[in-house]
């Protein structure tokens, strides 16, 4: 950080704005399937951090994001836990892979297994507070918390999850812009999850608005923690087969 005031208001400024892609870090994993400790540690704790921030939308009551929204929807209809049901919806997208011929990394198989359980734990251990504020307080928290957390475990370069990775797969074979894919595929989770009767409201609508710059943010800031070694290297990509 620079030490002169007006540079230091400019460089705060910047950093605001967030990381434009998704760079590197200092513990970027060069290959999908070979973890560092540096990595790996990156990889847990930013599943972990999206999956509570996941909850505390979801505790917030006031609406989730559109897949856990569906999580939800099917709890209510068939009295599973959500956690085991995001596991589930996960392993469903998974296999929409397939007919893509897209290829999972490590970071793949732990989203899968990591998210739903601290998803879960967190669920269950805080409360819904009968205040609203405090449930507003839930809901922008939680969203700063899955940026966070997209910001390591997207920087560990282990590969996308299953959602991530069935959009980029669709936007290959179909040609169509990433937006208008994840768009898509956003409104009918969402369309399916409040009919079975998911929660839709103010929480999804400030996700849907703040989720963009809060993952932008997290990326900036896990890299102006670890920044890349000079000598670093791209991450070996898992593509497509």
């Amino acid at each position: 950080m620079p030490d002169d005031p007006t540079d230091r208001r400019s460089w705060f400024l910047a950093f605001l704005k967030g990381a434009r892609t998704v760079p590197r870090s200092r513990w970027t994993a060069r290959q999908v399937w070979r973890p560092t400790p540096g990595s790996m540690a990156s990889l847990l704790l930013g599943l972990w951090l999206f999956g509570t921030g996941e909850a505390l939308l979801l505790t917030g009551d006031l609406g989730a994001s559109p897949w856990t929204v569906l999580a939800q929807g099917l709890s209510l209809k068939t009295g599973w836990d959500i956690g085991w049901l995001t596991f589930l919806i996960s392993m469903t997208v998974l296999l929409l892979w397939i007919p893509l011929r897209q290829r999972p990394g490590l970071g793949t198989v732990l989203n899968i297994i990591v998210i739903p359980v601290a998803l879960q734990i967190t669920y269950d251990v805080v409360p819904t507070p009968s205040n609203l504020a405090a449930r507003f307080a839930l809901v922008l928290l939680g969203i700063v918390t899955i940026g966070l957390g997209s910001g390591f475990y997207l920087t560990a370069g282990h590969g996308p999850g299953p959602r991530d990775g069935w959009m980029t797969g669709l936007h290959h074979r179909t040609g169509r812009p990433v937006s208008q894919i994840r768009l898509g595929i956003e409104v009918v989770v969402l369309v399916l999850g409040v009919a079975l009767g998911g929660t839709f409201g103010v929480g999804t609508v400030l996700f849907a608005l703040l989720i963009g710059q809060s993952v932008a943010l997290g990326l900036q800031v896990v890299t102006h923690l670890a920044p890349p070694l000079p000598h670093a290297q791209e991450p070996t990509s898992p593509g497509r087969a």
